[in-house]
């Protein structure tokens, strides 16, 4: 099964850093890396050159919108309308993936099902020490941090993942899908401008369609480095969103992903 690596991003270039070092790691290295970037300055194209001109193998691309405020539900569109692959993992930029991610997702996939994973939260204090790593070691992060969510044990994963339809817990920076029922639904909805909700309600709209959730444990192991929290100033107009798309039971979106299918949109 071919999988698009989709990481949303914006203006973290050394977050970025990390993260693209983390998958040259991988078991299992995805088809393609598809960069949906909200609106970067330079820094970070220059980053991503240089990863391209080091790993081409990688066959990354630089999915760039404007900047004009936080709109991830559209960058996340556009970088899966030029996704050719079959299966979507969508992570942020601001992750370091433990070495058998890729292929954690890619084994747990199940047809009728997306796959939300778990992550591990790095203090600022840890945070500030990656940051100043050059060259990222693959083993550093479980040598160093008591948190039961490092363990990846196949045995505890078929004890604790569980099939469910709770909205519980929905987290965009773990996430993956096959890519035909993301479009079924239309994508992510872009009248979520600014942070919150508009990952749950396409959870809400895959639910309606007929897709179910696996709730992965022990297993797609990510590491998330500490940041200040987003600005909530939109969030009461998303969580009416977010209601209306409940209660009127909606399985597609009127302002999504469809208006980019077939087009391109690299940096």
């Amino acid at each position: 099964m071919t999988c698009s690596l989709i990481i949303t991003t914006y203006n973290w270039p050394n977050a970025l850093k990390l993260t693209l070092q983390s998958i040259l790691y991988q078991t299992v290295m995805p088809n393609e890396i598809i960069i949906a970037d909200d609106g970067s300055t330079k820094e970070t194209k220059d980053i991503l050159d240089n990863f391209k001109l080091s790993y081409p193998k990688l066959n990354i691309i630089h999915s760039w919108q404007e900047d004009k405020g936080f709109r991830a539900a559209k960058s996340r569109n556009k970088a899966i309308a030029i996704s050719k692959s079959e299966y979507i993992i969508l992570i942020d930029g601001d992750i370091i993936l433990n070495e058998y991610f890729i292929e954690d997702h890619i084994k747990s996939a199940e047809s009728g099902y997306f796959i939300q994973g778990q992550r591990v939260l790095l203090d600022r204090y840890l945070t500030q020490n990656m940051l100043k790593i050059e060259h990222l070691d693959k083993k550093f992060l479980p040598r160093i941090l008591p948190n039961k969510n490092i363990i990846r044990s196949t045995i505890l994963s078929k004890l604790f993942s569980r099939k469910t339809k709770s909205l519980k817990g929905i987290k965009s920076c773990n996430i993956s899908f096959f890519r035909k029922d993301c479009i079924a639904v239309n994508g992510f909805n872009e009248d979520f401008i600014g942070w919150g909700r508009e990952d749950s309600e396409f959870v809400v709209r895959l639910y309606n369609y007929g897709v179910k959730r696996i709730n992965l444990r022990f297993k797609a192991i990510i590491y998330h480095l500490y940041h200040r929290e987003n600005s909530r100033k939109m969030l009461e107009k998303n969580d009416e969103i977010l209601k209306n798309s409940i209660k009127l039971s909606l399985n597609k979106c009127d302002n999504g992903i469809q208006k980019y299918i077939g087009k391109q949109n690299e940096y």
